[in-house]
């Protein structure tokens, strides 16, 4: 769930009558928390934010953070504890062990599968399919991992302990863990594990072995990679306790721990170290002379922002400049980078550019952010390359067609393509002698020509067509069809006209605008990933939402106006056809100049 970064949508504080629900539904969702418990964990006077994030799969997720530390997490209804809570009360759910090397694995994305589950004397703890629970590594009862049971205990020896045992949704060392303050688990010492010897000489012996093998058999790897997993952080675990490989690691990775703490301290010069960063990538890598004059709000959307390193994300507010006419203008009067002129009332514009300047001469743009990755990150999250369909009209032979085509042998049902359509009309006209022999543009009409393509009021009246009417006659009363083939994938034919993406503009509230888009699914794309790339571009809020009445079908809704950058995102990135896209009509136009 956690093991990629998620977006965060808001961050507030939250209200007293929340507060009382919040404590309500833990002591539901966990009874063996006292009163006193409850009050400790969710504090009456103390500041509680709600955070709202969405995972990396579009999964909405609601945060309960106290002082840094996410507390508790809230997906599908359904509240679970975070390993902060449960490092407090390690007793709060029936817990599953595992060898260490295993969570390497589980950090990575994996579920915990039975083979690697390390049966105590006293047996599984006994829970429910889809009961939460928590993992622990042999040693240490500090849990490492939060999940649901995958099915009841009694399953998982009628199943010989084979199979999925925990679908994992959070772990130590994830990016919900990497929200909070970083700290480590506490040493536990496990009495069991300490009583059975696992530390002792008739478990050495063999220990490295067993853990292989273990780990080989239990573990099913998904397609999921975490970047904060090291190999550090494995060889910690396989012979330290929990809490001594945190220390250990915290000494090998002194550097980027410093990092970190700088990034609490000081985030406005992190920001702005960034910022600047973004600047000079952008001026030299994006802009060229001919664009100038450039507007400010263009520059900072279409090249700051796709400069920005993947994993971070550029906000000018948390800078020290607040806004970015105060940031240009810091650049115009230290560094002498740019020129900046309002051209017109109220807007700013990039008018000249020093590209003699030494700083911009000497930067080079960080390793791993090349033109093709920023393309990545501005369309699609990092995802495969996205390639148009391929989409063909096609016509079906109808009832009332069927004797001009029973010559051919196209029975009513069958799809045809225009081109051939016109071949087997062409060809009943030929065989048929029906050209007239006065001109030869006229076909002469027939009786199945009659019953097929002529109205009753024109049976007595039309004695001959032009062969362009023939055509399209013949076409309008066929059942119209689509073809779409995908990249690599067998073509699909459906009855009917192909929907085309639907943009429109809804009002929200008092003067609020709202750009709402549908129908994405119909040509391959996956609207997460157009949502985020069109929040990267234009820097507002987006919003997935379910269609009423449709199965499979989403709605995006991002904040204001955005007809004209989604329209650049589909013509431009994904190659959609204009005749494909409905609704760019409505994009808002520019004001008339004085």
């Amino acid at each position: 769930m956690f093991a990629r970064p998620f977006r965060v949508k808001s961050n507030t504080a939250i209200k007293g009558s929340d507060r009382r629900k919040l404590k309500a539904d833990i002591s539901a969702a966990f009874p063996s928390l006292s009163a006193d418990d409850v009050s400790e964990l969710v504090p009456n006077k103390e500041e509680l934010n709600v955070v709202k994030v969405y995972a990396h799969k579009g999964d909405a997720v609601t945060l309960y953070v106290l002082h840094k530390n996410p507390l508790f997490f809230e997906l599908e209804k359904r509240l679970y504890p975070t390993v902060y809570v449960l490092w407090r009360y390690p007793n709060l759910l029936p817990t599953f062990r595992t060898w260490t090397p295993v969570l390497q694995k589980l950090i990575g994305g994996a579920d915990l599968m039975l083979p690697g589950v390390v049966v105590p004397s006293s047996g599984l703890p006994d829970v429910k399919q889809g009961n939460c629970c928590a993992v622990t590594v042999v040693n240490n009862r500090a849990p490492v991992a939060v999940g649901t049971a995958a099915v009841s205990t009694a399953e998982m020896c009628s199943l010989g302990m084979k199979g999925r045992g925990v679908c994992v949704v959070h772990t130590y060392m994830d990016n919900l863990w990497a929200f909070g303050d970083k700290s480590g688990p506490p040493s536990l010492p496990d009495a069991e594990s300490v009583g059975q010897g696992v530390n002792g000489e008739d478990y050495n012996f063999d220990e490295e072995e067993v853990e292989e093998e273990e780990v080989e058999k239990c573990v099913e790897e998904e397609q999921i990679s975490c970047d904060t997993v090291t190999d550090q952080t494995c060889s910690g675990f396989e012979e330290l306790s929990l809490a001594e490989q945190a220390e250990e690691k915290g000494e090998k990775s002194n550097e980027e721990e410093e990092g970190n703490q700088d990034d609490q301290k000081h985030p406005q010069e992190i920001m702005d170290a960034l910022l600047f960063q973004c600047f000079l990538h952008a001026l030299k890598s994006k802009v060229k002379k001919s664009e100038l004059p450039l507007l400010t709000s263009t520059f900072l959307r279409n090249h700051m922002f796709s400069c920005c390193p993947s994993g971070k994300q550029l906000d000018i507010k948390k800078s020290s400049y607040k806004k970015l006419s105060k940031f240009l203008q810091a650049m115009q009067q230290q560094h002498n980078l740019v020129r900046v002129k309002e051209l017109t009332k109220g807007v700013e514009s990039i008018v000249e550019v020093d590209w003699k300047n030494q700083a911009l001469r000497s930067f080079s743009a960080p390793e791993g952010i090349d033109d093709e990755a920023v393309l990545m990150q501005d369309g699609g999250e990092g995802e495969a390359p996205y390639n148009p369909p391929e989409i063909t009209t096609l016509y079906s032979v109808s009832a009332r067609l069927g004797p001009l085509f029973l010559e051919a042998n196209k029975r009513k049902g069958a799809v045809l393509q225009p081109a051939e359509v016109r071949s087997i009309v062409t060809e009943y006209v030929k065989n048929n002698e029906l050209v007239d022999e006065n001109n030869k543009n006229y076909v002469t009409i027939n009786p199945t020509l009659c019953d097929c393509l002529l109205e009753k009021s024109e049976y007595q009246e039309v004695q001959s067509l032009k062969w362009d009417d023939l055509f399209s006659r013949t076409l309008g009363r066929m059942q119209e069809c689509y073809q779409v083939v995908f990249p690599g994938l067998a073509p699909v034919t459906r009855k009917g006209h192909i929907e085309p993406i639907d943009i429109s503009v809804a009002s929200r509230g008092s003067n609020k605008k709202v750009t709402l888009i549908k129908n994405l699914e119909v040509y391959g794309l996956d609207p997460a990933v157009v949502a985020t790339a069109l929040q990267r571009r234009v820097q507002a809020s987006s919003v997935l939402q379910p269609i009423p009445g449709s199965k499979d079908k989403v709605l995006v809704q991002i904040q204001g106006n955005q007809i004209h950058q989604v329209g650049n995102l589909l013509l431009d990135h994904y190659r959609i056809p204009r005749k494909y896209i409905q609704g760019l009509e409505k994009a808002p136009k520019g004001g008339k100049k004085k």
